[in-house]
């Protein structure tokens, strides 16, 4: 059983930061890409920010710039830290990794935290 849980989302004014984290727990044996989506209401959910186990990032054009993506691997934890928000940012923000459970080999799944309302208003 693998579980993701999002904290650090809530209400922000235009121009303000915000940082998220998810952590992941339970039976991990590897944790590959792990990333960020969000759906505001009435669209999509689109993804916004991703990163592989080594390092590597890519962006939502939308938010290149002003959001940043990061790790610590040995937590199993992702962050995002979110600065010049924008009343458009507003949206439920979801964690998603890709994780082998034990015992390996195991195949990779895909994982999903709750969800964090993320909202930026005046």
């Amino acid at each position: 059983q693998v579980q993701l849980v999002e904290s650090g989302g809530g209400l922000v004014q235009p121009g303000g930061s915000l940082r998220l984290s998810c952590a992941a727990s339970g039976s991990i044996f590897s944790i590959n890409a792990m990333g960020w989506y969000r759906q505001a209401p009435g669209k999509q959910r689109e993804s916004v920010a991703a990163i592989t186990s080594g390092g590597s990032t890519n962006y939502a054009a939308s938010v290149k710039g002003r959001f940043t993506i990061s790790r610590d691997n040995a937590k199993n934890t992702v962050y995002l830290q979110m600065n010049s928000l924008k009343p458009e940012d507003t949206a439920v923000y979801y964690c998603n990794a890709g994780v082998r459970p034990y015992p390996p080999p195991s195949y990779e799944y895909d994982y999903w935290g709750q969800g964090t309302q993320v909202t930026v208003s005046s």
